[in-house]
């Protein structure tokens, strides 16, 4: 599964995908438990795929976001200096 393909799909498709990458999930899960998965690849693969879907989901509100400009960070607010033992020895 390729991120480009996941970018046409409608929101409806990506949540389908979703549910059946993270039912394949569960059921390689078991599997892997039970001692009956050969290859465990197929773990990481699925985590992945469910890892584009997710980006490909959020991706439109992202791309919203980034056409606004930053908001202003605020100043740190100032604190109380302090004098030490030695400073006022010296």
């Amino acid at each position: 599964m390729k991120y480009e393909d996941l970018t046409s799909k409608s929101k409806d498709e990506l949540i389908k995908s979703l549910l059946d990458l993270k039912k394949e999930q569960m059921e390689l899960r078991f599997k892997h438990a039970g001692g009956q998965l050969d290859k465990v690849d197929g773990l990481r693969k699925v985590r992945r795929n469910i890892a584009r879907v997710q980006t490909a989901m959020t991706a439109p509100a992202t791309e919203a976001k980034a056409g606004k400009p930053a908001a202003k960070k605020a100043a740190p607010a100032k604190t109380k200096t302090t004098t030490t033992k030695a400073k006022k020895t010296a």
